[in-house]
């Protein structure tokens, strides 16, 4: 993103609580149980939040499926959130006539899941380190949008606000995947 844009998208003047324009439930799953109405990095809290999650979610995941290579659980809550989300975020921007506001952390939570999805539960459990580094890899790709990320928020609405977040994860994921295995392999020595 060049300088006007992130201007344009950061510089605006935000109208406290906003949120409060639309019905509970949207509330409650935009702002991800709460998480993005902190007053100061809504994204980064929805992000903590659900990194947070992963910690049960991987002991959740290694009850169903065993230790495995990858994390099933993650991916399926990542693409069940991705879609679930969308009629949610849509009625929020709508009712309050804002497009992606901070507060609307639901795409944050969709990207730290599909982070950890390559990242085998067992290794998360062992070094939860590996939970700290994900979230700075996302939130790395996610503030600053390379790699053609920008170009996701440029979808319709709500697809707009979930895409970008979800490729974000994706690329976070892909790096997870060498960097846990490592972790992994220091730690056995």
């Amino acid at each position: 993103m060049n300088r006007e844009e992130l201007k344009e998208k950061y510089g605006k003047k935000r109208v406290p609580h906003e949120w409060r324009g639309t019905d509970f439930l949207s509330i409650v799953v935009t702002t991800f149980f709460g998480s993005g109405m902190s007053p100061k990095a809504p994204g980064t809290m929805g992000s903590l939040a659900a990194a947070i999650v992963a910690y049960p979610m991987a002991i959740l995941a290694l009850k169903i499926f065993g230790d495995i290579h990858f994390n099933p659980l993650f991916f399926i809550a990542a693409v069940i959130v991705f879609f679930g989300a969308i009629p949610f975020v849509n009625k929020a921007m709508k009712d309050t006539g804002t497009e992606d506001p901070g507060w609307i952390v639901i795409d944050e939570v969709c990207g730290i899941f599909m982070t950890f999805a390559l990242v085998n539960p067992f290794i998360i459990l062992d070094s939860p380190i590996v939970l700290l580094i994900g979230f700075g890899l996302f939130r790395f790709f996610d503030i600053l949008k390379p790699l053609g990320i920008h170009r996701f928020e440029k979808f319709p609405g709500a697809w707009g606000v979930m895409a970008d977040d979800l490729l974000g994860g994706i690329y976070a994921g892909l790096l997870m995947y060498p960097i846990s295995i490592a972790i992994a392999c220091v730690e056995m020595f």
